[in-house]
């Protein structure tokens, strides 16, 4: 069975990269060696691996990727840490017009 990795690093600037894997080590290296100059990574070396899920189908890892790149970089650096009860307390909607908000009548 295969495995697929979606992974985040945390670059020199401070910036987060997402990205879709089969093999982590090997693609953590590649960024750190600044093997592709056209990458997002390159400018940005060194690099930190601060987050890796593991995936048995490829699909649900490339959806969880889309996903992920939409999140604000506190949502990904929430996740990264293990700080759940704050990517929940990020993830609500803040919108004025959210149920939450509407006054009881």
């Amino acid at each position: 069975m295969k495995i697929y990795y979606i992974y985040i690093l945390k670059c020199s600037d401070g910036l987060l990269y997402t990205g879709f894997t089969n093999n982590v080590e090997r693609r953590f290296l590649e960024h750190q060696k600044g093997e592709n100059k056209s990458s997002f990574t390159y400018r940005r070396r060194p690099v930190e691996l601060i987050f890796y899920q593991e995936f048995n189908d490829v699909n649900q890892a490339i959806y969880f990727e889309k996903k992920l790149k939409k999140w604000s970089a506190k949502k990904k650096l929430a996740l990264a840490n293990g700080d759940f009860d704050m990517l929940q307390i990020l993830s609500e909607c803040r919108n004025a017009t959210h149920y939450k908000y509407k006054p009881e009548e």
